[in-house]
């Protein structure tokens, strides 16, 4: 690879690494999500400015070429990030079940003490209202 090329691609790694590191600090992505991210950008980068040890890692799997080692591991990180992602999705999907129950059984407490309530306030206007169908008489004769 020309020295023109190894500077592009660690300046890349460089900018990717920086950027990474402000979406962390923003906390626009989180930490644990980020690692991965952060490993992949240090491995291009040791890669970029150690290409022998990419030979190396090709030539102890057994792999033809460097670039066929490339895909390799970029075919494995795609797996790694496809995998993590079901993972946070299937426990997302849980927690939101979860909590749409709980919303629902909220709901329905809520419906029940308002019906309390509107009986509450029946019982109490009926009990203060005067029956109109008796009448009272006072007797002022005394015998």
């Amino acid at each position: 690879m020309s020295g023109t090329l190894q500077a592009v691609v660690a300046i890349f790694a460089i900018v990717a690494l920086m950027y990474i590191g402000n979406l962390v600090r923003t906390k626009r992505l989180e930490l644990k999500y980020a690692l991965v991210w952060f490993a992949v950008g240090t491995m291009l980068l040791i890669f970029d400015l150690a290409p022998g040890i990419l030979q190396w890692l090709t030539n102890l799997l057994g792999i033809a070429l460097p670039i066929n080692m490339l895909f390799f591991l970029g075919f494995g990180f795609v797996l790694l990030i496809i995998l993590t992602q079901t993972v946070v999705i299937s426990n997302l999907t849980r927690k939101t079940k979860r909590l749409t129950q709980e919303v629902a059984l909220l709901h329905r407490r809520i419906d029940n003490i308002k019906s309390r309530e509107e009986e509450t306030k029946e019982i109490i206007e009926s009990i203060q209202k005067p029956d109109v169908g008796i009448a009272y008489y006072v007797d002022s004769e005394e015998p």
